[in-house]
């Protein structure tokens, strides 16, 4: 068994979910989920990245990079524009048609709860 494949399972139990749990959430197939546990098959960077947001920990901690198992986003400093190489996203400047909805809809969703921050920068 691997070091990820360890990681994966400690965090699922941490979490209290069943393996179908975590696969439908992951939208992959059940068999797929529990390879990655037994070790016999290894995700890709996506699947790693969505593993990782699941579980909120880091890519860095399941694949054995860091004993750190906090969020990324916790490391970045505060007085430090987040970009989208930070996001694990490699688009540049540009946010893809596919994903524009999603970004509306989260930034909506958070100046909903957050109104402060709306005019934040403009007083």
């Amino acid at each position: 068994m691997s070091l990820f494949s360890n990681r994966l399972e400690q965090a699922r139990k941490k979490a209290g979910w069943t393996k179908t749990y975590v696969a439908s959430r992951l939208k992959l197939p059940l068999t797929t989920y529990a390879n990655y546990e037994y070790g016999k098959r290894e995700p890709d960077i996506d699947t790693i990245t969505a593993i990782s947001t699941l579980f909120n920990t880091s890519n860095d901690y399941l694949m054995g990079k860091t004993d750190d198992p906090s969020p990324m986003q916790n490391k970045t400093s505060s007085n430090t524009a987040l970009t989208w190489a930070d996001l694990g996203m490699p688009y540049g400047g540009k946010i893809p048609d596919e994903l524009k909805q999603t970004y509306v809809d989260l930034a909506e969703s958070y100046f909903k709860r957050h109104p402060e921050m709306l005019n934040k920068n403009n007083k």
